[in-house]
């Protein structure tokens, strides 16, 4: 097929590169709908308790309605969060659908406003057993002469068994660290591993007010959990 040349005369140049230019900033140019995008997406997690959460985009009105979805890594398909669809809040308890601890997972959210969908914002490529904070443990106390009896009991999952709620320490080892106080200075410093559930603290003082904290702590990378409120008993 010959190769044929139009000649173009000024207005029709200038005709042609305002069509271009107006093909060039439709396809270019940020949408309006991405200043609709959630900001600082992103999971928040405490005792595989594994919350998404994001903020308000600064220009957007207050009626925004917002949809998550997630994936594990490597997979090529996204799975909606079913309770997460069109939601006002600010965040999506993803705890079910990532709750295998050493799994990679992202999330996705976008939002809806009545000038359409915005843009897609992913989280951050998310794994459970590094990620995650622990509470303290909670402790019931128990004397006997000058014996105090320290039972543990491990944080829970929102993560249900048979039995009900699913301990912590079923997903990852901790070990529990128990502070001994006494007129508000440390006396003695406990630990007990995962596996322990009662911590037996002999020979001290008589008629004595001893106070007790716990906090768990993470073998692998040293992390600590905040200290548990004050537990306080007196010896015989």
């Amino acid at each position: 097929m010959p190769f044929i040349m139009y000649a173009l005369t000024g207005p029709q140049w200038l005709d042609l590169v305002l069509a271009m230019s107006l093909l060039c900033w439709a396809d270019c140019s940020p949408s309006q709908q991405d200043d609709m995008a959630p900001l600082e997406v992103q999971f928040h997690s405490l005792d595989f308790r594994n919350v998404l959460r994001w903020k308000h985009p600064n220009k957007a009105a207050k009626n925004l309605k917002y949809f998550v979805q997630y994936k594990i890594y490597g997979d090529k398909e996204w799975t909606n969060s079913d309770h997460c669809q069109g939601i006002h809040k600010l965040e999506c308890d993803l705890s079910q659908a990532t709750s295998d601890p050493r799994e990679w997972y992202y999330a996705r959210v976008r939002s809806l406003s009545p000038e359409g969908n915005s843009s897609w914002v992913l989280s951050h490529r998310f794994y459970p057993q590094w990620e995650t904070r622990f509470s303290p443990p909670q402790i019931k106390t128990t004397v006997t002469g000058q014996t105090i009896t320290v039972q543990i009991r491990p944080p829970r999952t929102p993560l249900r068994g048979q039995k009900g709620r699913i301990r912590v320490t079923k997903l990852q080892k901790l070990i529990f660290r128990i502070y001994l106080m006494r007129d508000g200075i440390e006396e003695e410093v406990h630990e007990t591993d995962s596996c322990s559930k009662e911590l037996v603290i002999e020979s001290l003082r008589p008629k004595t007010t001893y106070c007790l904290q716990a906090l768990s702590v993470t073998p692998r990378s040293g992390r600590k959990s905040s200290r548990s409120s004050s537990t306080c008993v007196n010896t015989h």
